[in-house]
C-alpha cells in the first residue's frame, strides 16, 4: 500500500507583534537540533529560510554528531557546536558528572548568541535544552512546547500536533516554528538542503568501480538498515525484489553504515541465491566506505533509492534523487518531502507506535508488503524519471532558486567538538 506524504492539517500560530519585533533585532541565532542525520535535514528548509530572511545574520547550529558532518552541506549555516546531549537517545555514551555540560553553557555564552530556536518533533520535551539556554544567557529562546515553560523559554508555541495519520509533516513543523517569530515568511516549506560537491561525486564513483559498480552507468542505491529494527524490511524481501530488477537490467548497488557488514553480507547471499540460474549479478556494496558527502554524491547522481525510514531516504529527497520508502508506521510525519516517491506499508491496528522494537513482534506493517509491489514501484519511478540525472554531467546538484546556498559576510565554515 502506498500514501502520499500527510497533509498540513496543523493551524499556523504567530508571536504577538511587539515579540516579533524583538526577534527581528537577533543577528547571532542558534539552532538546536540534537537527534538524527534525518531530523536534521528535515529541519534545513526552516534553517534556509531564516537565512533567506536574514542574510547577513550569524546561523549556528547546536547538534550532534551527525547534525556535525552534515555541517559541509548545509550551506546556510556559519557553524556547528557538537553535543551529545543525555535527554536524546542513541547520543553517544559519556561520563554523568556534568562536566560536558557546563562546558556547553560556557561556550553558549562566549558565542554571545542574540536567539535560540529549539527543532523537536512534537513527542519531545524541549525544556531540557531551553534550560541550557537560559543558563546560557540566551535572551530569546523559542520552541513548540505542551506544557507551559514558564520563565525557561521566553517565547513558545503551544504544541499542537499529535501522532495521528493526516498529521501535520516533521519540515512543515519547522517551518512554521521560525515563521511563527518572523524569522522566515509563513508558507508552504521549501525542499530540503544539501548541497553535493564535485570531490565528493569524484570519490563516490571512483568507489563505485572499486566495488565492481559501473558509475557510468544508471544505477539504483539499496540502503537495507535502519536504526531502528521495527523499521527495518525483511531481508528476504529486499532480495526477492533485487533480484526482479537485476532480470530487468537494473543496476543496484548495496550502501550502510560500517556496523552493518552482516546484514549487507547475508543480503548479497540471498541476492545471489535468487538469482542462480537465472542469469542473476553480483550485488556490488559500499559498507562504511562512504563519507556523508560521498553517500550523498552517489545517492545524488543515482535514478532511484530504495530504503527504509532511514537518513538516506531523506538525503535522496534532499539531492532530488526519486525514493522507494518502506515505511513502517511507527510516525506519520516523516515521508519523502517534496521529492516523487513511493511510501510502501501495511496497514495495521497498532499502528503509530512510536517504538524502536515491534511492540507486537510481528513487523507486519512492512513484513506484509510484497517484494514484487516494491520491485514495481521501483520500475515505475524509473519510468517516470528521465534515463539519467542531469548531474551526471558532472556539474553540482541543480537546486531551487529560492534556496539560499551561501553563507553570510564570507565567514569560515567552523565546528566544535565539546570535550571534558
Amino acid at each position: 500500500m502506498s500514501a502520499p506524504s500527510a497533509p498540513l492539517n496543523a493551524p499556523r500560530q504567530a508571536l504577538p507583534h511587539e515579540r516579533q519585533a524583538l526577534w527581528a533585532r537577533a543577528r547571532r541565532i542558534l539552532f538546536v537540533r540534537l537527534d538524527n542525520l534525518g531530523d536534521v535535514l528535515m529541519s534545513s528548509p526552516a534553517m534556509a529560510g531564516v537565512r533567506q530572511q536574514r542574510p547577513d545574520a550569524h546561523l549556528a547550529l547546536l547538534c550532534g554528531g551527525a547534525g556535525a558532518a552534515a555541517l559541509p552541506h548545509l550551506p546556510m549555516l556559519d557553524e556547528a557546536i557538537l553535543y551529545d546531549a543525555p535527554w536524546v537517545q542513541g547520543a553517544q555514551p559519556r561520563d554523568n558528572d556534568g562536566s560536558i555540560d557546563r562546558r556547553l553553557v560556557r561556550r553558549l555564552m562566549q558565542g554571545r548568541f542574540d536567539a535560540a530556536v529549539i527543532f523537536t518533533v512534537c513527542t519531545q520535551s524541549a525544556l531540557p535544552a531551553a534550560l541550557l539556554l537560559r543558563q546560557a544567557d540566551i535572551p530569546l529562546r523559542l520552541a513548540h512546547s505542551r506544557e507551559n515553560p514558564y520563565d525557561l523559554l521566553s517565547d513558545w508555541i503551544r504544541e499542537p500536533d499529535a501522532i495521528v495519520p493526516g498529521m501535520r509533516h516533521e519540515v512543515q513543523r519547522q517551518m512554521d516554528l521560525v515563521a511563527a517569530a518572523g524569522l522566515a515568511e509563513p508558507g508552504p516549506a521549501g525542499p530540503l538542503v544539501f548541497a553535493v560537491h564535485d570531490d565528493d561525486r569524484r570519490a563516490a564513483a571512483a568507489k563505485l568501480a572499486q566495488a565492481g559498480g559501473r558509475p557510468d552507468q544508471p544505477y539504483v542505491v539499496l540502503h537495507p538498515g535502519a536504526t531502528a529494527s521495527s523499521r527495518r524490511y525483511p531481508l528476504e524481501g529486499y532480495a526477492a525484489a533485487v533480484a526482479r530488477l537485476q532480470q530487468a537490467g537494473v543496476q543496484v548497488v548495496a550502501v550502510a553504515g560500517g556496523s552493518e557488514g552482516a546484514l549487507v553480507a547475508e543480503l548479497q547471499a540471498q541476492v545471489a541465491q535468487h538469482g542462480a540460474g537465472q542469469g542473476g549479478q553480483p550485488l556490488p556494496a559500499l559498507v562504511g566506505a562512504l563519507t556523508l558527502g560521498e553517500l550523498g554524491a552517489l545517492i545524488a547522481d543515482a535514478a532511484l533509492l530504495i530504503g527504509n525510514n532511514s537518513a538516506p531516504a531523506h538525503l535522496a529527497a534532499a539531492v532530488g534523487t526519486p525514493v522507494v520508502v518502506l515505511y513502517a508506521l511507527t510516525n506519520p510525519q516523516h515521508t519523502p518531502w517534496q521529492v516523487p516517491s513511493r511510501v510502501l506499508f501495511h496497514e495495521v491496528p497498532c499502528r503509530d507506535c512510536l517504538r524502536s522494537t515491534c511492540p507486537m513482534g510481528h513487523h507486519d506493517c512492512l513484513r506484509q508488503v510484497p517484494p514484487q509491489a516494491v520491485a514495481q514501484a521501483a520500475f515505475e519511478l524509473l519510468q517516470a524519471a528521465p534515463s539519467a540525472p542531469a548531474s551526471r554531467s558532472g556539474g553540482s546538484a541543480s537546486r531551487p532558486a529560492s534556496v539560499p546556498l551561501s553563507r553570510s559576510a564570507g565567514q569560515p565554515l567552523a565546528r566544535e567538538a565539546l570535550q571534558p
